[in-house]
Order: structure tokens, then C-alpha cells, then sequence
């Protein structure tokens, strides 16, 4: 099987994704970076009576056409306390920021604006009709649809949601992704390894990167090389049903890579594998029927590369979520070798030059296997295949690893 370019992989990939369609019940405080499965209407409306924007003297504006007038205080009107009675001919009542605006009054003058005089006030200020009153359902009227199903839920939506009486929300549910890192040689952190054994380190980021990308994770721990556990460990994850099964390491064809064979022989579709990228050229994908599989390279990196490019995407999507924004242009800062048929990410750091553009400095180390560089990395750097020398100063496209970085 030749190399896939990675456009082409990407698009095979989410053109067979589609959302989950399976709703559930949470909490407000669950509620956050959740996708609404149906519409939410208000249940009260809001405001519910005609409020006082500010703090001042609720009045009929017949009462005080120019500065001057002099009104008699009949009461108060406070929020969650309203005044019972009615503002009549040349009465006025103070009133409260969030207060109702007494019946019979139309306009609330400013407390600033009066002058007090026994038994009243008198303004100094002209009044306009209405002026400072919130009218009822200004914001919304009960039964209105104000926030529609596929809605991601952040903190201002979260907000209407509860100020429209809502203690709970119906969302899709989360897609569930399940990790497996296969090899004799890896060690849960906080062992003690022997010489021929490593820790294992990509489980730990792919998680993160998937939850953050709105997925819950199943961790299935370390598998040894061995077929039958390998087959063991995905079929645990078959019958949890989970939307993704991502295998991290042994995904090749090589005498102890036994990822691939395995779930062949559980019944998995090969999709493609083997991408015309570097890193992460082994990367594999594969389906049983609707649960997709993602057979990412063992290296560190290469597996975080390609949860960037594959697994984050396919999850968003999934999730009903809009894709990250991560594509940015800026300028190399060193001059960029040409490329062979595969396309590069290149791990550099950002920074802003005098004139104030963004610009891109290379690490002159790019192993994959190399953790440290690609945590202190703020972008990857794309070379497209059979791309030409660059010289330094050259506009070129990179992917932020922290899209916050131009924020």
C-alpha cells in the first residue's frame, strides 16, 4: 500500500464520521463545552416585570417635564421587595437598581438628578418617557426558543441557560475513546525500568488530548506484545462500545508489531494506513462498523502529531463540535531545507520580530522520539511535499500547538 497524502487521509477519515446521536440529562455544572441535543426555551420571562435600570425615583413624566418639579415621596421599591400601591398625580417612590417599577409610574429619574426637600424631591434634571426602565421580557419572553439544538455550551450560554430557569440540559452524549499502548518494553510512570524497558508517555498526552477535545477516555492500560492480549484488549473495548479504540504503538508490519494483525483478525475494516507525513508515517485507520480505529505510531511525538492532525478532528466531529482553529501564517526565522515526497511538521517556537510580525524558529533537532522539543515547541511548521528551499524571512503555514498564542 503507497503512502497516503495526509489531506487525502484526513478526508476519508471524517467523511465516514458521523456525530453521535445518542442524548443525555446533565447538570448546569456538567453542562460546559457540551452540545445541545435539542432547543432550550425560557421558562419564565425576563425580566418578569418592568425594572429599574438604575437607582433613583420612579414617576410619571406628566409630573416633571423640566427641572424643577417637586414630587412627594409615597415609598419604596427595593429588588425582591416591590412597593404595593400606585404612583399617582405628583407622587414619586425611590426605587432600586433590578427594583419594579411601581404601577402608575413611567420613567425613573436619577438619584444624582433630585434634590431632597421635606416629604419629597425635586428634580434637576429634564426626564424622558420611559427612561432607565427595563421593559418585561426585554431580554426573553417565556416559551421563546432562545438558545437551538447544536449550540456549544460556554460560559455566556450557560448563563441564559440558568436565567432561564434550567437546572439540567439535554446534550449529546460524549464520544467515548478507548487507549491501548502495546509493548514488552513500556512501564506504567513511577516505575522502575530495566535496561531494555521505557516508561510509557504518549497514553498520557492522547488523553488529555482527547478529553480537551471533548471525549471521555477508557484507558485499557499496557498490552505485551502478544496477539491474544492485544485481541483481549480490544474486544474490552468492543463491548463497552466506545465510538474510537486508539492503539498507540505496534501498528506497522514488523516482527513484533502485532497491533495491526490483531484487529484484522477481530473483524476490522483497513482503511488505510502508512501517510506520506514525517512524523507519524505508520499511522493506521480502520473501522468495526461504526466505531473507528486509530492505530497511532509508538514514538511520542508522532503519536501527537498525528492525535492532532486525526484523532482530534474525528472527536470534535463526533462530539458535534466546530473544528479547533489552529492554521496560522507567520515567517520563518531560518532558512527551510527542500522537501522529499512526505510532508514535514516542523517543531518551532514563536516569537514577534521588530516590525511586530509573527515569526517561526525551527528546533535543530527534529527526532521523533524527542519529548522535551516538542513540549517547549509552540507550532509545527508545515512542509509540503516536494516543497523547495526556503529562504529565512519567508511567509510559511504552521499549526499552533496553543491556538490561545494568538489571542
Amino acid at each position: 500500500m503507497s503512502m497516503l497524502p495526509v489531506a487525502e487521509a484526513q478526508d476519508q477519515l471524517l467523511s465516514r464520521a458521523k456525530p453521535v446521536q445518542t442524548s443525555e440529562i446533565v447538570s448546569l455544572q456538567e453542562a460546559e463545552g457540551r452540545v445541545l441535543a435539542t432547543d432550550v426555551a425560557a421558562k419564565l420571562t425576563q425580566p418578569p416585570f418592568n425594572a429599574s435600570a438604575m437607582d433613583g425615583y420612579a414617576l410619571r413624566r406628566e409630573d416633571a417635564p423640566e427641572p424643577g418639579a417637586e414630587l412627594k415621596l409615597i415609598g419604596t421599591s427595593s429588588a425582591g421587595r416591590g412597593f404595593d400601591g400606585a404612583v399617582g398625580k405628583g407622587e414619586t417612590v425611590r426605587i432600586f437598581t433590578g427594583a419594579p417599577v411601581p404601577s402608575g409610574a413611567d420613567s425613573v429619574l436619577l438619584q444624582e438628578d433630585a434634590e431632597k426637600i421635606d416629604g419629597g424631591i425635586r428634580t434637576t434634571f429634564t426626564v424622558r418617557i420611559g427612561q432607565h426602565i427595563r421593559p418585561r421580557g426585554q431580554d426573553f419572553l417565556e416559551g421563546e426558543a432562545v438558545l437551538k439544538a447544536g449550540t456549544a455550551l460556554d460560559f455566556s450560554r450557560l448563563t441564559v441557560a440558568a436565567g432561564m430557569n434550567h437546572a439540567v440540559l439535554e446534550v449529546w452524549r460524549k464520544p467515548v475513546v478507548a487507549l491501548l499502548a502495546t509493548g514488552d518494553e513500556l512501564l506504567p510512570p513511577g516505575s522502575s525500568p530495566a535496561p531494555a524497558q521505557i516508561i510509557a508517555s504518549s497514553t498520557f498526552g492522547i488523553a488529555a488530548l482527547a478529553r480537551k477535545a471533548g471525549a471521555d477516555v477508557l484507558d485499557l492500560g499496557i498490552v505485551p506484545d502478544d496477539k491474544r492480549a492485544i485481541s483481549a484488549a480490544v474486544e474490552r473495548a468492543r463491548q463497552a462500545e466506545v465510538d474510537v479504540i486508539v492503539t498507540l504503538g505496534g501498528a506497522s508490519v514488523g516482527d513484533h508489531d502485532l497491533v495491526q494483525a490483531a484487529l484484522l483478525a477481530a473483524g476490522m475494516k483497513l482503511d488505510f494506513w502508512r501517510i506520506a507525513m514525517r512524523p507519524g508515517k505508520p499511522l493506521m485507520v480502520g473501522r468495526f462498523d461504526e466505531t473507528h480505529v486509530i492505530g497511532l505510531p509508538g514514538n511520542p511525538v508522532s503519536s501527537l502529531v498525528c492525535g492532532l492532525l486525526f484523532l482530534e478532528p474525528l472527536i470534535r466531529k463526533l462530539a458535534s463540535l466546530p473544528p479547533v482553529k489552529r492554521e496560522a501564517k507567520v515567517e520563518t526565522t531560518a532558512t527551510l531545507r527542500a522537501n522529499d515526497q512526505r510532508q514535514d511538521y516542523v517543531r518551532a517556537t514563536l516569537s514577534r520580530s521588530s516590525s511586530g510580525a509573527l515569526t517561526a524558529k525551527p528546533f535543530s533537532k527534529q527526532d521523533s522520539s524527542m519529548m522535551k522539543i516538542f513540549a517547549q515547541a509552540d507550532c509545527l511548521i508545515i512542509r509540503p511535499p516536494h516543497a523547495p528551499e526556503l529562504p529565512a524571512g519567508s511567509p510559511c503555514p504552521v499549526i499552533l500547538l496553543r491556538p490561545d498564542l494568538l489571542d
